[in-house]
């Protein structure tokens, strides 16, 4: 297997998810660790104003609760950690937005569920919402939303949450912030025999074996959930870096290309991964037949699909749904993510943005498919 070399993961990667573990966030339980987080919001200012889109997701709301309550044990019953995120999450968000406020940053909380991204309208919408972010230069700090999470929802760990929005978004990494300096082929803290890994292809069932059960008394996760993090991350073309996080300045330095920890390498690029799925995508619901302008723009320019190149709609479908893009002859040219329902592209047909919110009530997106989330299909 031929890697593609650390020092170009990081270097390269425009769009990163960072996500910390609760040991860092409250230094093992015993309170919200302000220099730390300070550390890591300093160096995220730093890679923003370097032209790096960074979104944040970190553990440490329950953890933080229940130092906030005097427990000293983590409550096995939902109610009692629902309690505890919530008041968790206050000091939590007020850290972050102090910290990033006094690197220059604005941030912006988010909590999510995993029944936000199984829904097709609803993970649009926080897909929209994180982009707009982004390019509002704000960094979103996603947590679980732990209030009101039940067992059927929840993500179970912040490790496949950050993941989930490595996907979401279409990160180009995932970096994982941890207690431990990276993956060792057994742990280290029992086999004095254990050998560091540095790098490994995302997905590989070996690794798997090695990783152990969880680390920790605060949070969920360990090592296992970190691998199979990674290789829900590579499912999008992210790959992911799992790293010690007291290590100075190591978003910093990892952006520089340098290797610290392990990295776990995405055997599919980014674009590939996505456009694959979509092209692959079966159970389309209908299609949007388009005006042979729309059609060239999107066959031969690459753009994204506005409604007033469309002619007419076929089939009942959703936002979030995979449709079809068709010419005047009845060629499928594209396919991808619908901006809109069946119901509401019958009223845009034909219409500028500007009367959207005259013809629907609000005003959303501007395209009916947009190029990032369209595959030409010839």
């Amino acid at each position: 297997m031929t890697y593609t070399p650390s020092s170009t993961v990081l270097r390269d990667a425009k769009r990163v998810v960072v996500k910390v573990g609760s040991s860092l966030v409250t230094n093992e339980g015993r309170g919200l660790d302000e220099a730390a987080i300070g550390e890591w919001c300093r160096q995220m200012a730093q890679l923003v104003r370097a032209g790096t889109e960074i979104i944040m997701v970190s553990s440490g709301a329950i953890a933080e609760g229940m130092k906030r309550l005097g427990w000293t044990n983590r409550p096995s019953a939902i109610h009692e950690l629902q309690a505890a995120a919530a008041v968790g999450q206050m000091g939590l968000a007020q850290m972050y937005e102090t910290k990033l406020r006094e690197s220059g940053l604005g941030s912006a909380q988010v909590l999510l569920t995993h029944a936000d991204l199984a829904d097709r309208e609803r993970y649009l919408n926080a897909r929209s919402t994180l982009l707009t972010l982004l390019k509002l230069g704000v960094v979103p700090v996603i947590n679980e939303n732990d209030t009101v999470v039940n067992d059927e929802i929840k993500f179970g760990d912040n490790d496949t949450l950050g993941a989930l929005v490595a996907n979401l978004v279409e990160a180009d990494a995932l970096v994982i912030l941890t207690d431990q300096k990276g993956l060792f082929t057994a742990d280290p803290r029992k086999d004095a025999s254990a050998r560091f890994v540095d790098q490994a292809q995302a997905g590989d069932p070996a690794l798997e074996v090695m990783a152990g059960g969880a680390g920790s008394s605060l949070g969920r996760g360990g090592m296992i959930t970190k691998i199979l993090a990674a290789k829900r991350a590579a499912g999008s073309g992210a790959s992911t870096v799992i790293a010690w996080g007291r290590e100075p300045d190591a978003l910093i330095r990892l952006s520089r290309g340098e290797a610290i920890g392990t990295l776990l390498v995405a055997p599919t690029q980014k674009t590939q991964a996505r456009k694959q799925w979509m092209a692959d995508h079966l159970q389309m619901r209908g299609a949007v037949v388009v005006d042979a302008g729309a059609a060239a723009k999107v066959r031969d320019e690459g753009k994204s699909l506005l409604p007033i190149g469309m002619v007419q709609v076929e089939g009942d479908f959703s936002r979030g749904d995979v449709i079809g893009v068709r010419d005047p002859s009845g060629l499928e040219i594209a396919r991808g993510l619908a901006n809109y329902s069946s119901a509401e592209a019958r009223l845009l047909c034909r219409k500028p943005s500007s009367e959207f919110e005259t013809l629907l009530g609000y005003a959303a997106e501007p395209e009916m498919l947009h190029r990032d989330n369209l595959v030409l299909m010839r």
